[in-house]
């Protein structure tokens, strides 16, 4: 399957929208699923997207490795290395598509510095 590196504008910015879930490898959930490379647990993060003046929620898969502390909702996070992987499947005869995420890691975002002169009061 081809990997896409997704390319980011400046202005793209994304929150944490769920906290992390483990990834399963069968339907029955007793079998986490693993990087193949590495072995390391997969979770899934759904993350929202926002750039200009539309926003999106994303699932995003993320290494156990990969997690900072400190995730909640709410917290803005830049996903690391991030690739979209489209996916074609047909089951009991109807296709199902869709367009898988995964990032090396998420770096937690630290709020931007308001500028101009903070009032106090006297």
């Amino acid at each position: 399957m081809a990997r896409i590196r997704v390319g980011l504008l400046p202005s793209a910015s994304f929150m944490v929208g769920t906290l992390p879930v483990p990834k399963y490898a069968d339907q029955e959930k007793t079998q986490f699923a693993t990087d193949r490379e590495t072995g390391v647990k997969l979770y899934t993060i759904t993350l929202f997207f926002m750039e200009d003046d539309r926003a999106e929620a994303l699932k995003i898969t993320v290494p156990e490795t990969g997690l900072p502390n400190g995730l909640k909702p709410g917290v803005p996070v830049r996903p690391v290395e991030l690739f979209a992987t489209p996916w074609a499947r047909i089951f009991n005869g109807s296709l199902s598509d869709g367009v898988a995420y995964r990032a090396a890691s998420l770096e937690l975002v630290a709020p931007a510095a308001t500028t101009g002169s903070v009032k106090t009061a006297a």
